[in-house]
């Protein structure tokens, strides 16, 4: 499908990821939906760069852990364009904990991390189908983690939260074909403020020379990479993809024990 002129609705876009993917979506033609709850200079400037392609722009504060705001964030787009075409489930938190210490992690731990990773992308999911199924098509991709698949990443409970993702991605795809396709896409390490945020410059620059020495093609990831991704899957070349996920990392998850052994 063409998606010029089509309504694409980004979790957490504010910056990084959710950020590049809202770019990469206006630049084809595509009216988009700024997500943030806390960043609202940032979601202005991502706005301002995405209206630079000629398409039309929201700005909505909201936690998509909270339903209310979800539904609220599907209804306000619905009420400027009247239609929802393209969901991108990219909002997600964690905490840093290490995976030997079962005393670094609580139950409330798991509750903040599950509310945002697994319910936020199920609550946006149902706030949008209607408007997808009424038009006959629609595209969801889940922002996931290579954590998913093999249990690394910065606590046991956000690869637990990734790996439940993946498995709703499946239930989902099910649930909403033939009208709307879902799917995952699961990065390994992006060089995003996420990380460079919570370390130190020593510490940041240690990790992008781990990932170029680990992984099979030498890369550390960016933004830009991913978000290529997650707009093939909203475009054209996945009209026949429903219910994958898809690994993008470089072929870090090929060689996995210098990250296992730590």
């Amino acid at each position: 499908m063409d998606i010029k002129g089509k309504v694409a609705i980004i979790t957490g876009s504010a910056m990084g990821l959710g950020a590049a993917v809202a770019v990469k979506l206006a630049a084809r033609g595509v009216n988009v939906v700024i997500n943030y709850s806390k960043s609202e200079k940032e979601a202005n400037e991502v706005a301002a760069e995405c209206a630079a392609h000629g398409v039309e722009t929201l700005n909505v504060k909201a936690n998509i852990a909270d339903d209310a705001d979800c539904r609220r964030l599907a209804a306000e787009t619905m009420a400027k364009w009247g239609r929802i075409d393209i969901l991108v489930n990219n909002a997600g938190t964690s905490v840093f904990a290490d995976h030997r210490n079962l005393d670094a992690l609580s139950g409330d731990d798991f509750h903040y991390i599950y509310g945002l990773n697994v319910v936020g992308p199920y609550q946006m999911t149902r706030a949008v189908a209607p408007a997808m199924k009424a038009a006959g098509k629609g595209a969801i991709v889940n922002v996931s983690s290579i954590a998913a698949v093999v249990g690394i990443g910065s606590s046991i409970a956000y690869a637990a939260s990734k790996g439940a993702l993946n498995t709703m991605t499946l239930s989902l795809a099910r649930a909403l074909a033939p009208e709307i396709r879902v799917n995952a896409v699961c990065p390994g390490f992006i060089g995003t403020r996420w990380f460079s945020d919570r370390l130190d410059a020593e510490g940041y620059q240690g990790m992008l020379d781990t990932q170029r020495k680990i992984t099979p093609l030498k890369r550390a990831g960016t933004p830009d990479d991913i978000a290529d991704s997650v707009v093939f899957f909203c475009a054209e070349g996945a009209e026949h993809i429903t219910g994958e996920t898809l690994i993008t990392d470089a072929g870090m998850h090929l060689n996995m024990a210098p990250l296992t052994a730590r």
